[in-house]
Parts: structure tokens; C-alpha cells; sequence
């Protein structure tokens, strides 16, 4: 994939970046410019797209499009990371059902549609829309579900290593993963199978 190039002036405020069309200051509380979002952003970016399309040259396209339609409204998004997240997910459903009928010759990456089945889309969206809502989560909660889920501590491992009680671990992440499931249920994704 070719990687995205930004010019190199100094960072200006929104409203010079949307005048001269150049790089912008991030909002408070995200990266510092569009180019540094890309570098950190850009690998977990192209799996999620992958993951819905399956096809990892339409995936690198999808993400430099949406990099491309961030940067147009890089002043205006208060969340560029959940921003992207959703551009991806919208880009990829559009590219599906755009090219739905269409078959792929000579790449081998391309999977028949009669090899997914319906319940796989589920899941792939599903996941697809679990790691859009978290990106939207605060920091403080997504590292305490990481912390539970992928390192697999205890309540009481969590509570050493982030300073909180025992019983606000337990509060904060059920309050956390309750918002997941809210969102799950607003993209209209119930159950185990998406």
C-alpha cells in the first residue's frame, strides 16, 4: 500500500488548515496531526476493513479513502479515530453491495460469496462494529477491557495495576461493556452470531 503523504508545515489551527487546505492540530484528546493518526492507526485500520471485505487490496483502498475524506474535515471530528473506524465500515458495506455480483479473476485473495455464510458476515460485522464502538470509548475504559479481556487479569489484578477499587473496576467495566451491547443492539447486531 502506498502510504498516504501529508504536507510538512507546521500544524495550524482548523480554521487556517480548512482555508489552506493543509494539515490540522488534532482535537484535544487524539493524536497531534492527521500523519501521526495514519501511523498508529493505519495497520489496525486495514484489518478491520480486511475482516469485511476480505480482500486486502480493496481493504488498503478503503483506509487511504478515508484518510483522504478525514483530512477534508480534520477540524471538525471529535473523535478522528472512531471517525475512521465508521468511514471504513461505511466505505466497506457500500464496496459489497456495490460489487455484489461481480466476480474476481486471477486474485487469489478474493473469497466466493457461496464460501461466507451468512452467519460469517454477521460475526465480521459484528466484530467489525465491537472494535468501532470501543474506539469511541474513553481510554480509561478501554484499558480496563483490555486488561480483562485480552491480558485476562482479575478484578483484583486490575484494581494493582490501574489504582482503583476492586468494587470500581467491577462498576466501570459492566458500565462499559453495557454500553458495547447498547451500541451492538443500535447497529442492530444481536446475539452471538452477529
Amino acid at each position: 500500500m502506498e502510504p498516504l503523504t501529508f504536507d510538512n508545515e507546521p500544524a495550524r489551527t482548523p480554521a487556517e488548515s480548512n482555508a489552506a487546505g493543509g494539515r490540522a492540530k488534532a482535537p484535544s484528546g487524539s493524536p497531534g496531526t492527521i500523519a501521526s493518526l495514519f501511523e498508529s492507526e493505519e495497520s489496525a485500520l486495514l484489518h478491520y476493513a480486511i475482516g469485511i471485505v476480505r480482500r486486502r487490496i480493496v481493504a488498503e483502498e478503503l483506509v487511504q479513502e478515508a484518510f483522504l475524506r478525514l483530512q477534508k474535515v480534520w477540524g471538525q471530528v471529535d473523535n478522528p479515530r472512531g471517525w475512521l473506524y465508521r468511514s471504513i465500515r461505511n466505505l466497506a458495506l457500500n464496496h459489497l453491495r456495490d460489487t455484489r455480483h461481480e466476480t474476481q479473476l486471477g486474485d487469489d485473495s478474493a473469497v466466493q460469496d457461496d464460501t461466507l455464510p451468512r452467519e460469517l458476515l454477521g460475526r465480521y460485522e459484528a466484530i467489525g462494529t465491537v472494535r468501532m464502538l470501543l474506539s469511541e470509548m474513553p481510554e480509561d475504559d478501554r484499558t480496563l477491557i483490555r486488561l480483562k479481556y485480552d491480558d485476562g487479569l482479575k478484578y483484583q489484578e486490575i484494581s494493582r495495576r490501574t489504582g482503583l477499587s476492586v468494587g470500581n473496576v467491577g462498576f466501570r467495566l459492566h458500565h462499559a461493556l453495557k454500553g458495547l451491547l447498547d451500541g451492538l443492539q443500535r447497529a442492530g447486531i444481536e446475539g452471538s452470531q452477529g
